[in-house]
């Protein structure tokens, strides 16, 4: 969907997605696709390919749910200590194009920028550790605080109670539609999604949502 430009004069607050928003989502692909399987392989003595294909099972089966996020979880369920692995192929951190002078132009702008993001503690730690992107936003909060997923309808009623925004003054940028719907359901009037949100897949055609390629687009002059 082709995006129009809005009025910066309108919005006062943007809650900002960090992996494959801020961040390209490469790394968490590569993580769940290529190196867990491999690790878990060597670790448990079995196939990779094998693995790989019962690990992708396993992750499915939570898609949507905190679960699918939760690095304990995971931890627990494999036997393997995920954050640990992780950290090893930790090089392929990186932010999306044109990110930094976005979120300096809202700062200069006096527009309150927000990350919200489903990755777990350890995950969001390693990932500012390697980028400093806790230092270029106002404020980040981690879902599994309220112990729900974005996805989750009730999870923006959460956030309200710590990060209060008025509804109609708030643009949300996920790269994730199916918490792009759920804000929407909750009633945040301006949402945007990421049409290519890792940079090593092809970019997606997107329907129900406005879309940027990358943050230049909507930078504020």
């Amino acid at each position: 969907m082709a995006y129009k430009m809005f009025d910066w004069q309108s919005i006062d607050t943007v809650l900002l997605d960090m992996d494959g928003t801020l961040l390209d989502l490469h790394f968490d692909t590569f993580f769940w696709l290529e190196h867990l399987p491999l690790r878990y392989a060597q670790i448990h003595s079995i196939d990779t390919e094998d693995a790989r294909q019962w690990l992708h099972e396993r992750i499915i089966q939570q898609q949507g749910s905190l679960n699918w996020y939760c690095i304990d979880y995971w931890t627990q369920e494999l036997s393997v200590p995920v954050a640990e692995l992780k950290k090893e192929v930790a090089d392929k951190i990186g932010f999306r194009p044109h990110v930094h002078d976005f979120l300096a132009s809202l700062k200069q702008h006096g527009i309150r920028s927000v990350i919200v993001t489903n990755a777990h503690q350890d995950s969001l730690n390693l990932k500012i550790e390697k980028t400093g992107l806790n230092q270029l936003v106002d404020e980040v909060i981690c879902s599994h605080d309220f112990a729900m997923a974005k996805e989750t309808p009730g999870f923006w009623d959460k956030l309200q109670e710590v990060e209060p925004f008025d509804k109609q003054r708030t643009l949300l940028i996920d790269d994730s539609f199916a918490v792009l719907e759920s804000a929407r359901a909750y009633g945040i009037r301006y949402l945007l999604s990421i049409f290519q949100p890792d940079s090593q897949q092809p970019k997606r055609e997107i329907e129900n949502f406005a879309a940027i390629e990358h943050f230049n687009e909507i930078t504020p002059k």
